[in-house]
């Protein structure tokens, strides 16, 4: 029996490690983000929260992460709806490829969202928010790697994919206030964006 567990117990090992890296990876990314998020919100009126992951909380060591990243098999599966729309100036077709997808607390799943620049005349700049729903559900709603708050520049007429890596802290099932949710949204929203004469990037401003 125990060699029959060994193989399930690298794999899981070895998936931690890969989310580790990604972490570890990010955290400065998560860090620099912030100031972007505020300036969105302020130009925009998006009232979001940034949902909570390994990045914006407390060090946690290997081991912590690797618990976090172990299925709870015993769980009610997940169901994970996915959203995306742009703002009234960003010429993007903008939307998930998949409908949903359906997880255990502490399973990683990877899914896609599609972005094509419909302009015949520029090159756009966006930048993503992102929001989840119900909203008390967000602390536990970790993306160990995705495209929000990051500078995506797409040529006239050009397509691209872009992966979000994620998975449900199974902490979530220790949450009294989690019990009855069963379908968890994913929202991502595009703004047009361009860098000022500092240098900055920031949210072009939606006319009056």
């Amino acid at each position: 029996m125990a060699q029959m567990r060994k193989p399930f117990e690298e794999r899981n090992k070895n998936t931690a490690l890969y989310a580790l890296s990604i972490i570890i990876g990010t955290v400065a990314l998560s860090y620099g983000s912030v100031p972007l998020y505020k300036t969105i919100c302020q130009q925009t009126g998006w009232g979001g929260q940034p949902i909570k992951s390994a990045a914006h909380g407390s060090p946690e060591t290997e081991g912590d992460i690797a618990a976090k990243l172990t299925p709870i098999t015993s769980s009610r599966r997940l169901r994970i709806t996915f959203a995306g729309s742009t703002s009234d100036i960003l010429p993007w077709k903008f939307s998930p490829q998949q409908r949903e997808v359906r997880v255990l607390p502490g399973e990683t799943a990877l899914a896609f969202y599609t972005a094509t620049n419909q302009s015949k005349e520029e090159d756009i700049i966006g930048v993503a928010t992102y929001s989840v729903t119900p909203a008390q559900v967000a602390p536990y709603f970790s993306k160990i790697q995705c495209f929000c708050f990051e500078e995506q520049r797409l040529n006239k007429g050009e397509t691209v994919d872009m992966p979000v890596f994620f998975y449900i802290d199974p902490e979530f099932l220790k949450d009294p206030n989690m019990k009855g949710i069963d379908t968890i949204t994913l929202n991502y929203t595009f703004f047009k964006a361009k860098y000022d004469k500092n240098g900055h990037l920031a949210p072009v401003p939606m006319p009056h």
